[in-house]
């Protein structure tokens, strides 16, 4: 992508007076040499795989390791009991988050937005506009192009993997991803978008990638319902004309300098933090062992 900063962005939306997602469409079909109905065609797919991922979870299925599954089954029959402290709407983005890391986990058919451990953090909060709130795929769609967009300026300037930046790069990066999409889609001004990004990025610096036994397992598939539901606050505030303190290029720096200060052993080596734990150790214990067997 041809823009290194948010405020690039926001400039080429001020100076052409175009909305966020042409600006981007318009840069990947310069970058790759398409049109623009073949760039909305590959987005549309991508929307399609996350929506045919979300619709056919299955509760049954248990990750090779046994460590996750069937949580997103759970959740689900506890959000349609009607007792939870979250709304209808707000359950069903928990439910989305976890069946999407779920099925991730258990290896079926999934869209790394932008990574796989970060998968279930987009479709949980679009999927339920698409079917409970009726908003358009045209709509989607865009709203996915501002979420790329946000994604690859974070991706330049820092880092999406957990490996590299800890879980920030990854849940961090969804969330300010989704955020920015959900501003969007309730007719958000691009200055409202960076800031719904900002807000969520921010929220989330310092998360670290440290999977037991060094699995994209536990604890990352309910850490995507941390970012989702982070990502509905922070457009929320983003929204009612909440601005964060620190520009969103700066925020983005900021998660870099935090992911290069971070110890190897908290970037998802395994080594640290929830991984390192009593439990975590034993869990690892047990997998080898039954790996042996």
């Amino acid at each position: 992508m041809s823009y290194h900063s948010m405020q690039e962005i926001l400039t080429a939306c001020e100076e052409q007076n175009k909305n966020f997602y042409e600006v981007i469409i318009e840069d990947d079909r310069k970058e790759r040499g398409v049109s623009k109905e073949e760039s909305y065609e590959k987005m549309r797919n991508l929307w399609e795989a996350m929506l045919s991922a979300s619709m056919n979870y299955d509760s049954s299925l248990k990750s090779a390791s046994g460590l996750v599954g069937g949580d997103g089954g759970k959740m689900k029959e506890y959000q349609e009991k009607g007792e939870g402290y979250g709304d209808t709407f707000l359950l069903e983005v928990v439910v989305r988050a976890l069946q999407m890391g779920e099925s991730n986990a258990c290896m079926k058919r999934i869209v790394a937005a932008p990574t796989a451990g970060s998968c279930g953090v987009l479709p949980a909060v679009l999927v339920p506009l698409y079917q409970e709130k009726k908003v358009t795929e045209e709509k989607i769609i865009e709203a996915l192009y501002v979420a790329a967009g946000i994604g690859q300026v974070i991706a330049t300037r820092a880092f999406i993997a957990g490996a590299a930046g800890g879980c920030q790069a990854e849940i961090g990066s969804a969330s300010s991803m989704a955020a920015g999409a959900l501003v969007y889609l309730k007719g958000g001004s691009p200055n409202q978008i960076a800031q719904g990004a900002a807000i969520a990025l921010k929220g989330l610096l310092g998360l670290a990638c440290d999977p037991v036994a060094g699995l994209v397992e536990v604890p990352c598939v309910k850490r995507n319902v941390l970012g989702a539901v982070n990502a509905l606050t922070s457009a929320d505030m983003a929204l009612a004309g909440i601005e964060s303190a620190i520009p969103v290029d700066q925020v983005i720096d900021a998660m870099r300098e935090i992911g290069e200060k971070m110890d190897v052993s908290l970037k998802e080596t395994g080594e640290g933090g929830l991984a390192a734990t009593e439990r975590g150790e034993e869990m690892k214990r047990m997998l080898s062992k039954e790996k042996c067997n």
